[in-house]
């Protein structure tokens, strides 16, 4: 193997340096460029009893790594895991599961893998919790030749699961299937949506009918993220609660495990082809890793780019400049570049392959496998790595997999993971072989589908991770940050720029208070205000109460006395939007957590966002919210102290409506038709 930037093995090479392309002539059949010098107890029991307790460590992932154009990949957002549930949460819940057909019902699968324990596990943990659940997915004979009608995967199921999954017609008329005769210790599965157009145009319609009935919508079908679907994506805009299941997490965990830690030396080695689409990611991987490998016909693509005489039909269009890209970006981080010194080639003429040396590749000779000194040479690079990531096939142009020189990496990678080298193979030709050459490679971090993978290396938004319900990914100390976290507490939900917290933290020495806040620049200024302050008793978090305040407030070692909700999302332009942050989630998560006789103040200057507000927390308060006063909305402010919002609207003389309510002991049935409570007898 031959040009390598090694500035790491200390071996005598061509630099890339050497290299540019600013100007270039074809010659026959090749392309030449001119040398030139040139210059990143919840659910959580039942994972430990699997075995899966590393499920309990965070998986969002400090993905914000610089390429050469100054871009930065987004972090992966911290979501909501159905461990997080405490049992009682789901007992009489309408739960739907999308699974994932690849990991449950694959023909050859292992069902000692842990994805496949993670998905079972999903499951089995919210029907022994008492929720009932509905199972959806798409499949097809390619993902189990024996599996093609509902009855058929849902004897599958019943078998590995060991409950009895009945399966359900539920899309034709887009009817929901009535549970409420159906027996109690059953799991129903809706029809194959592999057929269903609206589930891959994430059609409203189809979502809302999807979801009727449904009270939580569980993701455990991790490698759709990157897909648009109705039932992945488009179901969680009408569910109260969308979060991530078991096989999800796992996926995440993986995802972590390959890209996310890191050890020295690092290389990464990359087949298949299509640098176009993937080139962003090729880049990050070269902001990452301490080497690169390419194995496929990415590196036709490189050799092109150096100058390299490459026959035409190798050349990819439009990846020129792409490469460029990456050879530059590599010579600014000094890292390797390993491209293949032979191959085998065949042409119309010759049965037989024959080695040719890369540079002798002529036209009309078509590429098959790796020569015997490229595999020589990769061999030695990867012996001296302490963690690999193998991601595409080893496959040039059109021809199939080099199943010699896949074998005679697929050894090396298990005889080096035997030895402490983290070793990830990512891809579904790479992971058949594999496991094909050895079944218990149980070493090995293997994620078999690419497509997800690529397109978070990208630095891509992954559809069906970002629709989930975000989490708090850290741990809190109160004792930090209060002098006396003990005291009661009251917390702010959409606290702004954090006047009113101010303003009663001021007043009130004996509470404790807390602003939840989504604007993280307001956020930043309110924490500068407290440090410069000296103050005790406020503090401030920068998320999204709906789907964190339960997980944030919970850990809290005092007693929660009163929440507020302050006109919430003031938008003249669409005030519809408004009473978006009180969604059922919430109101569920402060009714849990309040004290008794703890109260909820509710305040806006528009009276339908109000009476919204007012109606979400009595029917969902489980009768135990009442209205703390007689008339319809109060005239004054309670506290005493305004927000800035509220200071803005009185100012110009604009009414706010106000309500205080109460927690009570008293059950009180909530009566939708006259939004009138009536208390229980």
């Amino acid at each position: 193997m031959s040009r390598i930037l090694d500035t790491l093995y200390c071996q005598p090479t061509y630099s890339l340096t050497f290299f540019t392309c600013k100007s270039h002539k074809f010659s026959g059949n090749y392309v030449q460029f001119k040398k030139k010098p040139a210059v990143k107890s919840s659910l959580q029991a039942c994972s430990s009893e699997m075995g899966l307790d590393h499920l309990t460590d965070r998986c969002s992932l400090p993905h914000k790594v610089k390429d050469e154009d100054g871009n930065v990949f987004d972090a992966l957002p911290h979501v909501r895991y159905v461990r997080e549930f405490q049992k009682d949460e789901l007992i009489g819940k309408v739960v739907m599961v999308r699974f994932d057909s690849n990991v449950l019902l694959g023909e050859k699968q292992d069902q000692e893998a842990k994805l496949f324990v993670s998905a079972v596990l999903t499951i089995k943990c919210l029907h022994e919790a008492g929720a009932k659940v509905i199972l959806v997915s798409s499949w097809s004979a390619k993902t189990n030749s024996k599996l093609h009608s509902a009855d058929a995967v849902s004897d599958y199921l019943s078998s590995i699961l060991k409950l009895r999954v009945v399966p359900m017609k539920s899309f034709l008329g887009y009817k929901q299937p009535k549970m409420e005769k159906s027996p109690t210790q059953s799991v129903f599965l809706l029809e194959n949506l592999s057929q269903v157009k609206e589930d891959v145009a994430n059609c409203s319609r189809f979502s809302e009918q999807l979801c009727t009935g449904i009270d939580i919508f569980i993701n455990d079908a991790f490698f759709q993220s990157h897909k648009v679907l109705a039932s992945t994506v488009g179901v969680t805009s009408f569910c109260y609660a969308s979060v991530a299941g078991f096989q999800f997490e796992e996926s995440l965990v993986q995802l972590k495990n390959a890209f996310g830690t890191k050890k020295n030396p690092y290389i990464v080695m990359v087949g298949g082809g299509n640098l176009v689409e993937k080139a962003a990611a090729v880049r990050y991987l070269v902001s990452s890793a301490d080497g690169l490998v390419f194995v496929g016909n990415m590196a036709f693509q490189i050799m092109h780019a150096l100058g390299l005489p490459v026959p035409r039909k190798l050349v990819e269009a439009g990846a020129f400049a792409e490469a460029v890209r990456i050879i530059q970006f590599a010579s600014s981080r000094n890292i390797p570049i390993l491209l293949p010194k032979d191959f085998w080639c065949l042409n119309d003429r010759l049965k037989k392959p024959e080695l040719v040396p890369v540079h002798g590749i002529l036209e009309g000779w078509s590429p098959v496998a790796l020569g015997p000194s490229s595999l020589e040479e990769i061999t030695t690079l990867l012996s001296k790595s302490k963690k690999i990531v193998w991601i595409g096939p080893v496959k040039f142009g059109s021809s199939i997999q080099d199943s010699n020189g896949t074998s005679v990496l697929v050894k090396l990678l298990r005889k080096l993971s035997q030895r402490n080298c983290d070793v990830t193979v990512v891809g579904n030709m790479a992971c058949k072989a594999l496991m094909g050459e050895s079944a218990a490679f149980s070493s090995c971090n293997i994620i078999e589908n690419a497509s997800v993978i690529w397109e978070f290396l990208k630095g891509r938004k992954l559809p069906g991770l970002m629709a989930l319900d975000r989490g708090y990914p850290y741990r809190i100390d109160w004792h930090a940050i209060y002098a006396d976290p003990t005291q009661p507490l009251l917390v702010d939900i959409g606290s702004g720029n954090g006047l009113f917290l101010f303003g009663m933290a001021s007043k009130r020495k004996d509470m404790n208070f807390l602003g939840m806040e989504m604007n993280g620049k307001l956020v930043k200024r309110c924490l500068e205000a407290v440090h410069q302050s000296g103050l005790k008793n406020g503090h401030f978090i920068e998320t999204n109460a709906t789907s964190t305040f339960r997980s944030i407030v919970s850990g809290y070692p005092g007693e929660l006395v009163l929440a507020s909700i302050q006109c919430p999302n003031p938008d003249f332009n669409k005030p519809e939007h408004r009473w978006k942050m009180v969604q059922r989630s919430l109101v569920e998560a402060i009714r849990d957590l309040l004290s008794s006789n703890g109260k909820v103040f509710l305040q806006s200057d528009i009276e339908a966002v109000e009476l919204r507000m007012k109606q979400q927390f009595l029917k969902y308060g489980n009768g135990e919210f009442t209205i703390d006063h007689q008339e319809e909305w109060l005239r004054e402010n309670p506290f005493g102290v305004q927000s800035d919002w509220e200071q803005h609207v009185l100012h110009r003389g604009v009414p706010m409506y106000r309500l205080m309510i109460s927690k009570s002991e008293k059950k009180i049935e909530y009566t939708e038709y006259n939004n009138t409570p009536q208390t229980r007898f």
